[in-house]
């Protein structure tokens, strides 16, 4: 009997699943904020230089820039003169032309909407704005590492131990990142976020899927995805209130310390049962009269069924134990198929879905609306990924999703510049189907892999994700070439994710399975149906036979 079949039988979903998903859930919420925290904290406001020799007005002190407004990486060496209409002449008194130079005395910025942000603290403009950039990719470097390393050690270790270490090392490495001298060390302390991020990730996904009965799933995935979404509508609020960069990274930060504590609550995945469980089961003997018979007949069953659960755990135990590595989900044909379909789709998702989030200044509003927005879609998308993951399946909602988001990516290419509230409609309408696709990823993921190696499966996806959001950024360039190119890329690879998702197996109401070879004995029992369903063909004599 599976862990799954013996969780129907004692009673399916009750208080215990709830607070469950409940304590795991509650940090997701401020997950978004970490993912989409430079969004604020690296804001570049409007900045101009220093004037030179203390000029009396910017528009004898500097040059203008392509949009009319004063340059922002260069300055006149010497001021024009001023007259009662301005500027009497381009050129110096003694005729010779007037030269530029970059901003040698600093920059001034617009701090009415920032107060502070990492570019204004350490001038990250001009030929320094890389290193703003250089700054979320080491964070998004400490994501993909961390996806591979925490994702060994929870199967190796369990999934407790290392979800309450992600969230105490989230905790310190986010207070120190706000109180960094630098921006090195900043850098450091965001990659050591992002990688606490990864275990956190991992081990919430998997922790719910294997204490949660089969028909629920579905829902339970969802619910862990709204709180994401609903943290895209907090970090809007945290970063309109609090203005000041350090003090928005020390605000986002403290309530895993919270969490920490919290997870001591939370139980041990079924794979890795507390060692303090108790081996013996104590059947209390029966006495005379009915209602003592009906009493031990009950605790007999549920001795009985206490011995099976455990048989089972412990059989989970040393096979947990096993050598298992990444080179596992290669090893033979099922999984190779699954890794290789999987690997693509994730790649497909992340890649597409960061191509929109880099393009979300073409909308025209203000910042903070800019994420309500993007967050707000994702309410309808979700739920309606849930009710299509629950009565359509895994396969065809998977591959859908990714097909449509491909569609809507190329379509804004022919699109005419002029026309910004279709080329709008279009994006936010693939980042709703992108974010319908990752909510069905974490569910389908954790449904295709045995629990021996479900985990390293996970952390397969969680980097080829992270690869495609590196890579996305990289293929802009290619717009110097032709224009559209970069829009052509991006909408052709979660085609490609779309359709190679029609080749896994459909995983809707089947149990999770517990090992290698009960996922290759399922498959052969599917292939032994469909050659029983083949309806045998009649064999007519050809003319001329008798």
């Amino acid at each position: 009997m599976t862990f799954s079949e013996i969780l129907e039988r004692v009673g399916s979903l009750g208080p215990f699943q709830i607070v469950h998903v409940l304590l795991l859930s509650t940090p997701v919420l401020f997950m978004a904020s970490h993912n989409l925290l430079q969004i604020f904290t690296a804001a570049t406001p409007a900045h101009h230089c220093v004037p030179a020799h203390n000029a009396s007005s910017l528009a004898s002190a500097l040059p203008v820039g392509p949009n009319g407004e004063p340059d922002r990486c260069w300055r006149f060496t010497h001021p024009l003169l001023e007259g009662p209409l301005g500027p009497l002449n381009t050129t110096l008194p003694n005729g010779t032309q007037r030269h530029t130079e970059p901003c040698l005395d600093g920059w001034v910025y617009d701090r009415s909407m920032f107060t502070s942000t990492i570019v204004t603290e350490w001038d990250l403009v001009c030929d320094f704005r890389q290193l703003k950039e250089m700054a979320q990719s080491v964070y998004m470097a400490g994501i993909l590492i961390g996806g591979i390393v925490f994702g060994s050690l929870s199967d190796r270790f369990g999934r407790k131990p290392i979800l309450t270490l992600s969230y105490l090392l989230l905790a310190i490495s986010g207070t120190c990142a706000a109180f960094s001298p630098n921006l090195l060390t900043y850098t450091i302390f965001r990659f050591l976020a992002g990688c606490s991020l990864s275990g956190i990730t991992l081990s919430t996904v998997i922790l719910c899927v294997e204490w949660v009965p089969t028909h629920v799933r579905a829902i339970q995935s969802t619910i862990t995805g709204y709180c994401y979404t609903f943290g895209q509508f907090i970090l809007p609020g945290l970063a309109y209130s609090v203005t000041e960069w350090r003090w928005l990274q020390f605000v986002v930060s403290i309530p895993f310390y919270v969490f920490f504590l919290s997870s001591w609550y939370v139980p041990q995945g079924p794979l890795f049962p507390s060692p303090f469980t108790s081996p013996h089961t104590h059947t209390p003997s029966a006495s005379k009269g009915p209602r003592a018979q009906a009493t031990a007949e009950a605790t007999l069953s549920a001795g009985i069924l206490q011995k099976e659960l455990k048989l089972n755990l412990h059989k989970e135990i040393s096979l947990g134990k096993s050598s298992y590595s990444v080179i596992t989900l290669f090893q033979n044909p099922i999984l190779r198929r699954i890794s290789y379909c999987i690997c693509l789709i994730w790649f497909a998702t992340g890649f597409a879905y960061y191509s929109l989030a880099m393009g979300v200044e073409d909308f025209g509003v203000n910042i903070y609306m800019l994420q309500i927005i993007f967050g707000g879609v994702d309410v309808p998308a979700k739920f309606i990924s849930v009710l299509c993951l629950s009565y359509v399946g895994r396969r065809v909602t998977q591959g859908t999703c990714l097909l449509l988001a491909g569609t809507a990516i190329l379509a804004n290419i022919f699109v005419p510049s002029d026309m910004p509230m279709i080329r709008t409609s279009l994006a936010v309408f693939g980042k709703g189907c992108l974010s319908s696709s990752y909510n069905c990823l974490f569910l389908y993921t954790s449904e295709l892999y045995p629990t021996v190696i479900r985990q390293r499966g996970m952390g397969l996806g969680n980097l080829c994700t992270r690869v495609g959001s590196m890579i996305a950024p990289l293929v802009k360039i290619t717009g110097e070439v032709l224009p559209f190119i970069p829009a052509l890329i991006y909408g052709l690879i979660p085609l490609l994710g779309g359709a190679v998702a029609f080749f896994l197996p459909e995983t809707l109401n089947m149990a999770l399975p517990e090992t290698i070879e009960e996922l290759q004995s399922r498959k052969k029992s599917e292939e032994e149906k469909e050659v029983q369903n083949i309806p045998l063909q009649s064999c007519e004599p050809t003319k001329g036979t008798s």
